[in-house]
């Protein structure tokens, strides 16, 4: 049998908190997950943006040697430049040019297919509620029944002032 005092119900619960307080990265790191980190918003970062129309820093950082002879030519003539080096100085600063920034997306197309799955699935379970969970429509709600309402309500004459028998004619037996 199993019997636990309350000194070793005390110390069990006091493990289980220390270890629910240890910090989630070395626990994470020792299981066997990365641990990720963080961004510091203090420096400088790139977006391609149509408000911002220069980042505060380029695009490319490091620079590859063909780069760095690119940029070299850069300082020369840009006559002497051909259309892609030029395109590739260009792709050293900035990631998309306005065009590419601007060109949209086709994402609504998801979001409409979303929004109609949603709806339609919404309809057949209302439908499906109707045949199988909703019980049936009370008697009062045919037709023939509000009628026999209604001449039962103007033969008692109710409200004959201001209300449902004040609209009835009684000598030519129609509605005023």
């Amino acid at each position: 049998m199993l019997h636990l005092t309350a000194g070793h119900v005390g110390s069990l619960v006091a493990r289980r908190a220390t270890v629910a307080l240890t910090t989630n990265s070395a626990r994470m790191a020792s299981h066997g997950h990365e641990v990720s980190e963080a961004v510091d918003m203090s420096k400088p970062m790139y977006w391609d943006r149509r408000e911002i129309p220069l980042p505060d820093k380029r695009y490319k950082d490091i620079l590859t040697p063909a780069d760095k002879s690119l940029k070299e030519k850069e300082k020369g003539p840009w006559g002497q430049l051909s259309n892609e080096e030029k395109l590739a100085l260009y792709r050293l600063s900035f990631c998309q040019t306005y065009p590419e920034m601007n060109q949209s997306s086709s994402e609504w197309k998801t979001v409409v297919a979303g929004v109609l799955y949603c709806i339609g699935l919404t309809g057949l379970v209302i439908i499906w509620q109707t045949a199988y969970v909703s019980p049936p429509a009370p008697r009062s709600f045919d037709a023939e029944w509000q009628a026999k309402q209604v001449k039962r309500m103007l033969d008692m004459r109710v409200s004959p002032i201001e209300g449902f028998a004040a609209q009835w004619d009684y000598e030519k037996g129609q509605w005023k």
